[in-house]
């Protein structure tokens, strides 16, 4: 097992088509061993330069409505009247301290995909 760190994409390329040859590696073997190395490289590099910032809230909200197949009104306990539900989808209404607070305890939606932008108090 020879590893060396992951210092570009092709390195990274490289480091993927070796996971793909030992990806089923027995537990112990020294193919599982070099297996969890290589991954905890790969998070590293992936993360140092493809870091991946947090969901717009807005589409957090539009995912959890639809895994939950819920329809706008669903969130007026949430966030409000319709109208109000409609400019916050829209983008016309920034979510409130009290809306995140709700949508998170009602919904289960992450307080860091809801908090990712701005919110006013209220």
């Amino acid at each position: 097992m020879t590893i060396k760190p992951i210092r570009s994409d092709e390195s990274l390329r490289a480091a993927f088509e070796r996971l793909e040859t030992i990806f089923q590696a027995p537990e112990g073997s020294p193919e599982a061993d070099e297996m969890e190395v290589l991954v905890t490289l790969v998070e590293a590099y992936e993360n140092q330069h493809y870091p991946i910032g947090p969901a717009d809230p807005i589409e957090a909200i539009k995912f959890r409505m639809e895994q939950q197949g819920l329809a706008a009104k669903d969130l007026e306990p949430y966030i409000g009247s319709s109208g109000r539900v409609s400019e916050v989808l829209n983008r016309k209404r920034p979510l409130s301290l009290r809306m995140v607070k709700r949508l998170h305890d009602g919904l289960k939606i992450p307080y860091e995909s809801l908090l990712s932008q701005s919110v006013h108090a209220s």
